[in-house]
Order: structure tokens, then sequence, then C-alpha cells
């Protein structure tokens, strides 16, 4: 059975940082491209960076220079690592493969960027 399993979310200032992990078991990881994706107050979910199983990167435009995606494959792990914060970054954020399968979301990470 896939599970995935977001951690790492929390409170945090404008300016500051944060760093997601998303555990999966299961087979998920090893073939899959994965992916961050978030969900803020009244908006539909979107995907923000996605990393290959080789470890090519893509990023939407409003984190780039700012979030930086990873995994350990080894460890079956991905990680989002999200520096100068900014409010509208505000969302519960989820990991799934890329393209994600419903059958996969997880509870997400609550992340709130707030003073």
């Amino acid at each position: 059975q896939v599970q995935l399993v977001e951690s790492g979310g929390g409170l945090v200032q404008p300016g500051g940082s944060l760093r997601l992990s998303c555990a999966a078991s299961g087979s998920i990881f090893g073939r899959n491209a994965m992916g961050w994706f978030r969900q803020g107050p009244g908006k539909q979910r979107e995907l923000v960076a996605a990393v290959t199983r080789g470890g090519n990167t893509r990023y939407i435009d409003s984190v780039k220079g700012r979030f930086t995606i990873s995994r350990d494959n080894a460890k079956n792990t991905v990680y989002l690592q999200m520096n100068s914060l900014k409010p509208e970054d505000t969302a519960v954020y989820y990991c799934n493969r890329d393209p994600p399968l419903n059958a996969f979301w997880g509870q997400g990470t609550q992340v709130t960027v707030s003073s």
C-alpha cells in the first residue's frame, strides 16, 4: 500500500525558512517523478515544484529562486527547502507523484507565513 507522509510545516514570519519532508512507502518512489503541491485558502491545489528520479527539477515562477526541491532515493524521501517565505505561500503542502494520483494524497502539512 502506498503512503505519503508530509512533515515540517509550521508558523513562520515573512522572510523565514522551512524545510518540508515527505516519506514514501511502497514502490512509488523508485519509478516516478515526485512533486510538492499546495492548496491555499480558497484556491485550487497547484504544483509547486517537481523532481525526476534523476534529479531534474522544475518550479512555478512564484517560487523560483526561493524554493529548492530534492529527493533521496535511498530513503524514499523528497524535500522542499523554502526560503524567503511570503504570506502568499501560506497553504497546506502535499507531496505526490508527478503527475499526481488521487489515491496517493496524504494529510499534508500546514505552512503559515504571518507576522
